[in-house]
């Protein structure tokens, strides 16, 4: 019953009083500003990934171009300052597309759109203040652990093809069947067909660099993480190709593309504003209240996920994560951004590049926004082949196979669990098969749960009149058990039933009672019961 004690635990946590939140938020500054030299280094690792995933999710949502970097900048730098969590980062999330697709075409167009993301981020503070985040704390550990590594094996899956220069589908991409027309396994099959000998170069190097980094004299240079190693190499190899008129000169489909506006001012024009006319369209309030729904579901997913991968165990409040997803969105939508959630992918990079505090999570929004506007043309230079090398790397330790083996010496309650949300997950999407892993995994716990009986036989063993002493707590689910014993009674037995002891039975078990008192009379068993009032019986 580990999960249980699992909730119990978090549970307990999240009734902490006021005053030991508000002195872990005092203490959040000076814990930050001592571990910079860990976050400063995370963060520009989470920048390089975030920057082309921001940008391809946009792309694939049908919304402009900067949309998804407004929406990084503001998943990093409001999201992160409010949050919880020190290692979650947050940000526009490929699992939202077909939402934003969908809503952007049926509202008429994005101010529209706009507004709903607005509408989105209310329904989050409004969950925030129900205290909703509790529900994050149901998440079955194996269910969660089959999303870590699902989430690896598709970062493995989908990036292969970017690292050999078949740049079709867009960064990000989390979904099985892809907007081109193909899927995941088709992608790579047709990607062995079509490499780039300068991709798969860049990557090759880069993949390398990153598995014997530790072996390098470059592993105590704390500024030059090596995800930074390798795309500054991955750079200087794109202007090397382009200087030799090498054969292996990357083109611009297979680099960062970044828009470069002729002037600073012409920033401004990349910023959009809600049409607040839409408010008036039933419409806009039902894609408003499904952001917020499915947003929220993610980002409770990537905040449990996130704190299973923090080295130092922090457990982040659930109802203060939503609350800072909400206002993310409320900001977003009021400037043009695409909707935000908690990212694992991004998380897990800032967790395995080492970042310490929320700090990181702060600083990669700021680098966005400052980077996208100074230094445009050299981000236009970063092979998308070294981005692919650093997100193989972390799918690679997402999905490792000790994780697999530890979940294999748990069990098959645990271990199918685990199996089937990673099939399910790779099979259709992220929301979709998360859900079907959850209902497998309630599927497993209740199943487990039947098998452990409520009870305590207390008679010694042969004795004509049975004991049975019931627990403290007697849920609903203890009726299988409890069912099980009462089939087993041959006629003419004898049955003392104590619920004497009992703090709390619940009414379906006392249905389950009152309906075996007619089937003893008929089977002739003496059943006598103590400490026991069944609905619809007179005890006189």
């Amino acid at each position: 019953m580990s999960w249980i004690d699992g909730v119990v635990r978090r549970l307990t946590q999240a009734q902490l009083p006021a005053e030991r939140e508000v002195g872990a938020a005092v203490r959040t500054l000076p814990e930050m500003t001592a571990s910079w030299r860990s976050d400063l280094p995370a963060s520009i690792v989470v920048f390089l990934v975030a920057l082309p995933l921001c940008l391809g999710i946009a792309l694939a949502s049908g919304a402009p171009l900067f949309s998804g970097v407004i929406a990084g900048v503001v998943g990093g730098v409001v999201v992160g300052a409010l949050s919880g969590s020190q290692l979650m980062v947050s940000g526009p999330a490929a699992g939202l597309t077909a939402i934003v697709v969908s809503a952007i075409a049926g509202l008429g167009s994005y101010p529209a759109f706009l507004a709903a993301v607005v509408i989105g981020g209310a329904v989050q503070l409004g969950l925030s203040a129900l205290r909703a985040g509790v529900l994050g704390y149901y998440f079955p550990s194996s269910v969660i652990k089959g999303m870590l590594a699902a989430i690896g094996l598709i970062l493995v899956l989908k990036q292969i093809p970017h690292a050999v220069g078949y740049d079709v589908d867009f960064e990000g991409d989390e979904a099985f069947l892809q907007a081109n027309a193909e899927n995941t396994f088709t992608a790579l099959l047709h990607s062995l067909q079509r490499l780039e000998p300068g991709a798969v170069g860049i990557s090759l190097l880069g993949l390398a660099l990153l598995f014997t980094w530790d072996l390098t004299p470059l592993k105590g240079v704390r500024l030059l993480p090596a995800p930074l190693a390798v795309v500054l190499i991955g750079v200087g190899l794109d202007f090397a190709f382009a200087a030799t008129s090498s054969a292996w000169k990357l083109d611009s489909s297979h680099l960062v593309t970044l828009p470069i506006p002729a002037r600073l001012a012409d920033y401004a024009e990349y910023l959009a504003f809600p049409d607040w006319s839409a408010l008036a369209r039933a419409e806009t309030w039902r894609v408003g209240v499904t952001l917020g729904v499915v947003a929220s579901l993610e980002s409770l997913l990537s905040l449990e996920a996130t704190d299973r991968l923090d080295p130092f165990k922090r457990v982040a409040p659930a109802n203060r994560e939503l609350a800072a997803q909400g206002a993310g969105n409320m900001v977003s939508g009021l400037i043009g951004g695409l909707p935000v959630t908690g990212v694992i992918v991004r998380s897990a990079a800032n967790v395995d590049a080492g970042a310490r505090t929320k700090l990181s999570a702060i600083l990669h929004g700021l680098l966005l926004a400052l980077a996208v506007v100074a230094i445009p043309a050299l981000l236009n230079h970063i092979p998308l082949a070294s981005l692919a090398a650093i997100l193989i790397y972390t799918g690679f330790k997402l999905a490792h196979p000790m994780i697999w083996s530890g979940m294999w010496r748990q069990g098959t309650s645990q271990f199918l669990p685990f199996v089937l949300t990673i099939a399910a997950i790779l099979l259709t999407d992220l929301l979709v098969g998360i859900s079907i892993g959850l209902a497998l995994g309630l599927f497993f716990i209740l199943v487990e749960h039947s098998r452990q009986p409520c009870y305590e036989v207390v008679s010694p063993k042969g004795a004509v009149l049975t004991r049975v002493r019931l627990n403290e707590q007697v849920s609903f689910l203890s009726k299988a058990s409890l069912a099980r014993l009462f089939e087993r009674l041959e006629p003419g037995s004898r049955l003392e039933l104590d619920g004497s002891h009992c703090r709390h039975i619940h009414s379906d078990v006392l249905e389950l009672i009152r309906d075996f008192r007619e089937t003893a009379l008929l089977k002739k068993i003496d059943l006598r019961l103590v400490g026991l009032e069944l609905p619809g019986v007179s005890n006189r």
